[in-house]
């Protein structure tokens, strides 16, 4: 790749008009091989959640808070495969590496947006798990349709208001040195690396974001399950109790699936500098395509109302 590549054309190398994806680097020979597994992931990604969105829609039983939320997530999930699929798909497929800075600028606004989302749908259906078991007889009243809409309007703006100034931040910068990105998509913490100038304001406001968004939400969502334990606690009988318990099953399993390589990937770029690169690059596609893969597999095991309604369309499908 030449430098006249990667200019904007008028001879200022400062400002890139591209940077570079690196996929997995060392293994262009087998990208094509990879990107079959990938392809798949994809496909059930959004196939998984659009038959959630659909089967939701279709069952007048599931027009609840608790599966309006679930909607929420799979929406958000689906936003989260469709944007970074392009330019995973291109790499493996094509080797289409280069990608234009102001669409890079526009992936990683809209990746992060939607991850914080997710955080912000994860503690909303922690706070419906706690309604139901905590203040059962107050469900409906609590948590009418209203309510949940105006919830899902505020984490929506509050994802889309902390990130939307990301791509400014980082526009500002010159780029005089490598224009290698080392994920198959962009990322805040990756493109700032590439700038020659001082990113002290990007990686504290990167901080803070993460901690206002991630930091807060997990916190809130484990005095959740403090306060829900405890009031489980007292249920007299045991079949109560673990029924109780099971219907934040999905749930449980759902944050950890967000949380856990969210939380490693962003450990491993601010503080795991020795880290191999494959290393970084696997953490990363596991923090993007495993939640929106396992999420509908999650629920649609432990949700009987879903699992049913799947086993009766395959069964309408084979004539049974």
């Amino acid at each position: 790749m030449t430098q006249r590549s990667l200019g904007n054309g008028n001879g200022n190398s400062s400002i890139p008009s591209t940077f570079l994806l690196s996929g997995i680097t060392g293994q262009e020979h087998i990208h094509i091989w990879i990107s079959i597994p990938l392809c798949f992931t994809y496909l059930a990604s959004i196939l998984g959640n659009c038959m959630v969105l659909f089967i939701i829609k279709a069952e007048p039983s599931l027009h609840e808070p608790m599966y309006l939320f679930l909607c929420m997530l799979a929406l958000t999930d689906l936003g989260l495969s469709l944007c970074t699929l392009p330019t995973v798909l291109g790499i493996f497929w094509v080797g289409a590496q280069e990608i234009h800075r102001d669409a890079c600028f526009a992936q990683l606004f809209f990746i992060h947006s939607l991850s914080f989302l997710e955080s912000s749908v994860l503690l909303s259906m922690a706070f419906d798990r706690f309604v139901a078991i905590c203040r059962p007889l107050h469900y409906a009243s609590i948590l009418t349709n209203t309510v949940v809409g105006r919830i899902g309007l505020a984490s929506l703006g509050r994802s889309v208001a902390l990130i939307f100034p990301l791509p400014f931040m980082l526009k500002r910068f010159p780029y005089c040195g490598s224009r290698i990105l080392s994920h198959s998509y962009c990322l805040h913490q990756e493109v700032m690396k590439l700038a020659c100038a001082d990113i002290k304001a990007n990686s504290i406001y990167g901080m803070f974001v993460i901690v206002s968004t991630v930091g807060i939400d997990s916190l809130l969502i484990l005095f959740s399950y403090a306060l829900i334990l405890r009031t489980v606690l007292t249920i007299a009988s045991r079949a109560e109790r673990l029924k109780a318990l099971n219907t934040c099953v999905s749930h449980v399993c759902a944050v950890l699936l967000f949380y856990t390589p969210m939380i490693g990937l962003s450990i491993i770029h601010r503080f795991g500098k020795q880290a191999p690169h494959l290393v970084q690059v696997l953490m990363g596609f596991v923090y993007l395509l495993f939640p929106p893969l396992l999420n509908p597999i999650v629920y649609s095991v432990k949700t009987k109302q879903i699992r049913d309604r799947v086993a009766r369309a395959f069964c309408n499908q084979l004539g049974l």
